[in-house]
């Protein structure tokens, strides 16, 4: 019997320095420019160790509310951000490390989720971050511009 936690990771190199990664994963504004269907009003964090977030994807064909939520574990600026995420409150939520490293003026990004599993092509957990880190790399370029 395998006693194992699901979990995955992703990784991706950012043509943007780390200062700008880091701040478009804690700065409301910036969140709500790249992750899908955020409304900025519905986006609140206290980015600090023992702080909580909150945030509300919207399905804009059918109006349905996905609210979103967890705790900050670990918070070194520029770094290393670790945080529960899920359903608001669930004592049972996977949890996100996001590791920044710097390469000059890049960025390699390792998301890992612990607590799900996921694979290319499950068109769920693992498609979903992917694609949805795919449009960070999107947003962060036209912050360059």
């Amino acid at each position: 019997m395998s006693t194992s936690i699901p979990e995955f990771t992703i990784t991706r190199t950012l043509n943007a320095r780390r200062e700008l990664v880091w701040q478009a994963w804690t700065e409301a504004k910036q969140l709500a420019a790249w992750l899908p269907s955020t409304p900025l009003e519905s986006i609140s964090f206290d980015v600090r160790e023992g702080g909580d977030y909150h945030y509300t994807m919207v399905n804009n064909k059918t109006g349905e509310e996905y609210p979103t939520g967890g705790v900050f574990l670990e918070v070194k600026p520029f770094e290393r951000l670790v945080f529960t995420w899920g359903h608001p409150n669930d004592p049972n939520s996977p949890v996100v490390t996001l590791t920044l490293t710097e390469q000059g003026n890049h960025t390699e990004m390792t998301f890992h989720l612990r607590g799900v599993a996921g694979h290319p092509g499950d068109r769920f957990f693992y498609d979903g971050w992917s694609s949805t880190l795919d449009t960070l790399a999107t947003h962060l370029l036209d912050q360059k511009q």
